[in-house]
């Protein structure tokens, strides 16, 4: 009995699998999009063939993030994986700093980019590229200077 109780749930298994509707993360333009995230900043990225433009919030990459830092940080995942010359980017970021906005781009990339070639997904985990970095500003605390700092003590 147990077999025959077994196989049917299977067989609605994979009945349930079939009815699930495929996302299709591409537009009518042939871009693949992408959502990054990063502190408090998220990042909507849409990845396709190009020269290898990157343009973000309408504006040229280097007139956008004026440090070197953040721009080696947004093409990253694109210089790693040989593909820097074959796609272009266009994103649109909001909230958070330059520095939570680059990270919310280079995550917004490295997902559109797996999106677009399967192949690629395990050598962007191994470099952690997929991985959304939680880490947030933790608040300040009543009774206190900042979120742990403690004001400084005085016997007088």
């Amino acid at each position: 009995m147990e077999g025959n109780t077994l196989s049917s749930l299977r067989d609605v298994k994979t009945a349930l699998e079939s009815q699930e509707p495929e996302r299709n993360y591409k537009d009518s333009r042939g871009r693949v999009y992408a959502t990054g995230r990063r502190k408090t900043a998220v990042a909507r990225v849409w990845l396709f063939p190009g020269p290898g433009a990157i343009r973000v919030n309408g504006k040229k990459l280097d007139d956008y993030f004026v440090g070197e830092t953040l721009r080696g940080v947004i093409s990253f995942p694109l210089e790693k994986m040989d593909r820097s010359q074959q796609y272009s980017v266009e994103c649109t970021v909001k909230g958070g700093g330059l520095s939570g906005q680059a990270g919310a781009v280079r995550h917004g990339i490295s997902r559109a980019l797996c999106r677009c070639e399967g192949d690629l997904r395990g050598n962007v985990k191994q470099l952690g590229l997929l991985t959304r970095d939680d880490r947030k500003v933790e608040r300040k605390k009543p009774g206190r200077k900042k979120a742990r700092r403690k004001f400084q003590f005085s016997k007088r």
